[in-house]
């Protein structure tokens, strides 16, 4: 192919100049050269593609219709070599990044808005999906970067860790006047034994079951032998900090996503025996020799970005 490619290219030049001299002379080959690799493509396709006189060459009927697939086809190798030259010059490409609608909102947005700042070129697609999906995607290859919590099973993934993490479960102190008066007890008294009239007796706002978060939450709950008699089943974290802001109920959220709302005292934390374990947030990717562009310059800027908030949180 590579041999009657070139041949192709001869007899596309020479149809284009119309004159076997100017043809070897825009090629720097000399005119015997020409006429030959002619004669040979001529012979391979078993058909005459020029009228030759001594004026110089027209195409015959074949000729042209060669020549004009020979243009399209042409046009669109320089077209292909057009964008490689974008893509090294701005730095086109394309990314796909999964994570869940909460992560989406609360942690990926900055880093977003950075890495589209740095790299306007670069088209990136949002998969917005729980976090197990994500994970089973990067694993197949369907996207090529998720924003996850630190998940047992990363198989041929890299983590790259970019914030911790703290389960809490907040209400509104409403509620818990509320629910000392149905009790017939006083607000103090709900915290006495490890919460255990709170556990027994409170309305708990919970993610659904195939939520990473809620199966953290669960193994959370059965290590400290802790059973909830009531609980609803929200889809999202945003609905949950709102049906606790309106006193529903106590909803178990991420502490970090909740911090205006503590620090206004819209929402207050219950007072657990023992803190929920910190977890980690972070990029994941498939581990690969050969690392697009886009998605290098993704995770350089991901670590650095990292680093620059724990350096300003500290």
């Amino acid at each position: 192919m590579e041999g009657t490619l070139n041949l192709y290219h001869i007899f596309y030049t020479a149809a284009q100049t119309g004159n076997i001299s100017l043809a070897a002379k825009e090629l720097y080959i000399s005119q015997p050269a020409v006429s030959k690799s002619i004669s040979r493509l001529e012979e391979l396709l078993h058909t005459t593609l020029f009228y030759r006189s001594s004026r110089g060459v027209s195409l015959t009927a074949e000729g042209a219709m060669l020549a004009e697939h020979l243009r399209k086809a042409f046009d669109s190798i320089a077209y292909g070599e057009e964008q490689l030259r974008k893509i090294n010059e701005l730095g086109i490409g394309q990314i796909t990044i999964g994570v869940s609608t909460t992560l989406c909102k609360y942690v990926l947005l900055p880093y977003l808005k950075r890495f589209t700042q740095e790299n306007p070129h670069i088209r990136v697609s949002i998969a917005c999906q729980p976090t197990m999906d994500t994970v089973r995607d990067l694993q197949r290859g369907s996207i090529d970067i998720g924003l996850i919590g630190d998940v047992p099973d990363k198989k041929e993934l890299f983590f790259q860790p970019v914030m911790e993490i703290q389960d809490e479960f907040v209400t509104t102190g409403r509620y818990l006047k509320n629910l000392s008066t149905r009790l017939g007890t006083t607000q103090e008294m709900l915290y006495e034994n490890n919460l255990s009239l709170i556990w027994n007796n409170g309305t708990f706002m919970l993610l659904n079951e195939e939520n990473i978060s809620r199966r953290y939450i669960d193994s959370y709950l059965a290590d400290e032998k802790i059973e909830i008699s009531q609980s609803i089943e929200i889809s999202t974290m945003d609905l949950l900090i709102e049906f606790a802001r309106i006193d529903m109920g106590i909803a178990c959220v991420i502490g970090n996503f909740v911090k205006k709302e503590l620090d206004d005292n819209l929402l207050i934390k219950l007072p657990l025996a023992a803190p929920v374990p910190k977890r980690k947030i972070g990029f994941a990717g498939k581990i690969q020799p050969d690392c697009p562009a886009a998605v290098r310059k993704f995770c350089e800027m991901t670590k650095a970005y990292a680093g620059q908030s724990s350096k300003a949180d500290s």
